[in-house]
This record gives C-alpha cells, sequence and structure tokens, in this order.
C-alpha cells in the first residue's frame, strides 16, 4: 500500500523502490557501530515539490521519514528507527547559481562538496567546509560538520546564509538569504543547521564562498608525546598565526596510516598543518609556524611545498579513519567527538589516552586541535558486551572530562543516537525542554527522523 501511494506521487518506479540492496544501504551509515534498521521504502525525489508530496502523505499516515544523503554520519543519524520512508536527496544534485561577485553559491542538497569546489574552480572559489568524507552539502548542514578547516573558516553554520526547507506537514519556508548579515526576526537558518533532519529536509542552500589562496603550504611536525604536541598547536594559536589547518594525530593513527597507505611517517605523535596567502607571506607563516613548534619540543618539522607531495599527506590524514578500521577486521569503530576550550586540550588528550589505556581497549586519538575538537576512535564488537561496555566507559570518561571543563559531548558528529543521554547532563533540563517544544512545533506528529536528538 506504502509503495503504491508513494508512486502515485513520483511515477518513476526507479525513484520509489523496495529493492533489498537499496534497502539495506540505507539502514545504517557508512562506517559507525550502530545497529542498523531497514526501512520500508526508499525514496529518491529530484524537486522540492516531491519533496513536499511525499512529507503531506507522511504527515497525513503518520509514516516516518528520514533524510539520507551518502550515509557519512557517525552517529546513527541517518539509520530509520522506525522504518518508514529513507528519503535520499542524492538526485537533487544540482549546483543551481553562482554568483562570483558576491561569493555565493545556491546549490541543492545532493551536492557534494568536492562536486561543488571543482564546479567553483573555474571561477577562482571554494567552498572551506572539509570533513573529511565526500558528503553531500545537504547532511553537511544537517549536521553542522565542520573538520580540518574549521580552525580558519568555522562551522557550517558559519558558511550557510540561507536555506529552502520542507517542514513535516510539507510546507516549504525559506530562512535568511543572500546578505553578509542581518538583524532581521529569528535565526532560523541557524535553527535548521544542526538540526539532523528532526525539524525539517534541507532541499536548497546559500553557501558562502571564498577566493582560492594563491599559494599553500604544508607541513608535519613530531613531537615526543601528544601533550606537548597539543600544547604546541595552542602556541601557534597564542602568536595569532594564521593557520588554515592544524591537525593532531598519535602514534596509533602513524601506524595504521603507514600500513594502509604505505606512507613513511615517522610513528610518533605529530602535527599536520598548512597555511596560505601570497608565496611570500605563507613563506613567512611557515617558517614562524617552525619556529614556535621547535621551541615547543618539536623533533622533526618537514615542510610540503609540491602539491602532489601536499595532497598525498592530507588524503593521509582524512582517511585516518578508514585506515583504522582497515586495522581491526571483524570489528567496528566508535569515535568520540568532544570540543573542549583550548587551555584544556593536552589534559584532555591525555585524559583520553589514560582511558583507553586503562580500559584495554584498541585506539587511537586524531583531531581538529586549533580549534579544541578530538576524537578518540575505539575497536568494538557490537556483539560482544563486555566489550561495548568498557568502550561505553571510555566515551562516557571523556565526554565527562570535557563537560566539567566547560566544552561538548559533540564538536562535530552531531547527537544522533550516541550522544543523546549527554543532552540534558550539558544543557540542563530546561534548555533540552526548549528543544523538545521546538521540535514539537515544526514536526508535531513526530515524524521527522524519529529517535534522534533526544533519544526518544
Amino acid at each position: 500500500m506504502l509503495v503504491e501511494e508513494l508512486r502515485k506521487i513520483i511515477p518513476d518506479r526507479e525513484r520509489v523502490t523496495v529493492n533489498e540492496t537499496v534497502l539495506e544501504q540505507h539502514s545504517r551509515d557508512i562506517t559507525s557501530y550502530h545497529r542498523s534498521r531497514l526501512p520500508d521504502v526508499v525514496v529518491f525525489p529530484t524537486t522540492t515539490q516531491e519533496v513536499s508530496a511525499v512529507l503531506r502523505y507522511a504527515h497525513a499516515h503518520d509514516i516516518a521519514v528520514t533524510a539520507f544523503g551518502v550515509g557519512s554520519s557517525v552517529e546513527g543519524q541517518v539509520v530509520p528507527l522506525q522504518g518508514g520512508i529513507s528519503l535520499d536527496l542524492t538526485l537533487m544534485n544540482q549546483v543551481l547559481d553562482v554568483r562570483p561577485g558576491d561569493f555565493l553559491v545556491n546549490v541543492q542538497p545532493g551536492v557534494r562538496r568536492t562536486e561543488l569546489n571543482s564546479h567553483l574552480k573555474k571561477y577562482g572559489l571554494f567552498f572551506p567546509v572539509d570533513p573529511g568524507a565526500d558528503a553531500t552539502l545537504g547532511g553537511m548542514a544537517a549536521t553542522n560538520a565542520s573538520g580540518t578547516t574549521a580552525v580558519r573558516y568555522g562551522t557550517m553554520r558559519s558558511q550557510v546564509l540561507g536555506l529552502e526547507v520542507v517542514l513535516a506537514d510539507g510546507t516549504i519556508v525559506r530562512t535568511g538569504g543572500m546578505a553578509a548579515k542581518s538583524s532581521s526576526g529569528y535565526h532560523l537558518t541557524g535553527l535548521f543547521v544542526g538540526s539532523e533532519g528532526t525539524l525539517g529536509v534541507i532541499t536548497e542552500l546559500t553557501l558562502r564562498l571564498y577566493g582560492i589562496p594563491e599559494y599553500i603550504l604544508s607541513a608535519r611536525a613530531v613531537f615526543a608525546d601528544v601533550a606537548t604536541a597539543s600544547q604546541a598547536a595552542i602556541s601557534m594559536r597564542m602568536c595569532g598565526l594564521p593557520l588554515d589547518r592544524i591537525e593532531l594525530v598519535d602514534e596509533a593513527t602513524i601506524q595504521v596510516v603507514n600500513a594502509f597507505k604505505g606512507t613513511d611517517f615517522v610513528p610518533a605523535p605529530t602535527l599536520f598543518l598548512e597555511v596560505s596567502g601570497s608565496k611570500l607571506v605563507a613563506e613567512k607563516n611557515m617558517e614562524l609556524a617552525e619556529s614556535i613548534l621547535r621551541e615547543e619540543g618539536c623533533l622533526d618539522f618537514k615542510q610540503e611545498t609540491d602539491s602532489k607531495a601536499r595532497a598525498e599527506l592530507w588524503t593521509a590524514r582524512h582517511e585516518a579513519a578508514l585506515a583504522f578500521v582497515a586495522s581491526i577486521p571483524g570489528k567496528k569503530k566508535m569515535s568520540t567527538d568532544v570540543c573542549v576550550p583550548l587551555s584544556a586540550l593536552p589534559a584532555a588528550i591525555v585524559n583520553a589516552r589514560e582511558a583507553i589505556d586503562r580500559h584495554g581497549m584498541r585506539g587511537a586519538i586524531l583531531g581538529h586541535v586549533g580549534d579544541g575538537n578530538y576524537h578518540a576512535m575505539l575497536a568494538i564488537d557490537p556483539a560482544d558486551r563486555d566489550d561495548m561496555e568498557r568502550a561505553a566507559r571510555v566515551n562516557h570518561e571523556i565526554v565527562a572530562f570535557a563537560l566539567e571543563h566547560g566544552g561538548t559531548c559533540s564538536g562535530e558528529h552531531g547527537i544522533g543516537l550516541g550522544k543523546a543521554k549527554y543532552l540534558t547532563l550539558e544543557h540542563g533540563a530546561a534548555a533540552v525542554d526548549l528543544m523538545r517544544a521546538l521540535k514539537r512545533t515544526a514536526d508535531p506528529k513526530g515524524i521527522l527522523n524519529p529517535g534522534k536528538i533526544f533519544g526518544e
């Protein structure tokens, strides 16, 4: 009955499917440990009007709808807990309008970030948010993604000027606009960014763009321990050095990356960094970076000027998570995602390493240390109760340390399923009640991505 009714809305049979392989692909995140759940049907809309019609039908019949991009989230955001409709937005993949003079672009939600930057290259522009995965821009907005470039450009919430969103009952609303700033009304754009598909389905985005830098330099700096490396990153920030990226990987991460990528990085805690600008400015800033890092205990410093070498360096960093997964055949990856004030970062990372070792887990630490965001990756067997309990204790200790020091339980991955229990602990009951009230206003029947964020 459900499939037949949806095919009245979207007559193309291939875009309303119950194919077993397609259902399975939409039952889970790509690499996370969260338990999968098959949707009843997968729908591939191509227009906002189709999204609206599907949601009107779902709202009228109390059917759950879970928006889906490429499944690169890591906290179970795309798992359709109540079955229902998995709304795959990847066919809505058009770059609608580039406005070079305004440094803006309008895109549909299924456009991937690498596709967008390939399209923008001829204009001398690029979109900076780089979470590592080749995610869709709609998904990146839904989770308020950030990544390696956040130290300079900020998160998705800083880059999204406006949205077109379809609410649970099919109502189409537009938020924000193309102006660089506004003091007009509530900041609805910021409300939908990071809402993980629980308030509405994003069908169009207006994004900020930036000029492609004239010259880029990358480097890696080796340290004796993660605390020293973390403090060195903070020292560069305190000196006002304009960094595009500053990433930390520990010894365990370097080892799995070397095995996975065939690289020969020194197996020790390492900072990966990048600066850009004119050739003269970039070179001067990299000289200053090396000077600061050596004063802070850097044991080895290697600069990469060749574009291919730089690409290989950042590919190795971006594929660290995949490398870790490849190193633990038969197991899954649990990834923590806390963010702390910079002053607490060295102690937080030491605390994470001690927690991993104390509970006998195999794990690695990496992160965007320029803004205090780091990840601990843990190897787990979801079928092993003891394994899961130890991993949960490690995760809890890491989150508890972050919250005790003014941090957050999630810097960029979002709440989804995995962090729901920490929401009230971080924000307080009154704030979470307000969030629930907003949810009820936008989605009174609770059909949009049910069970996420609040864990209900």
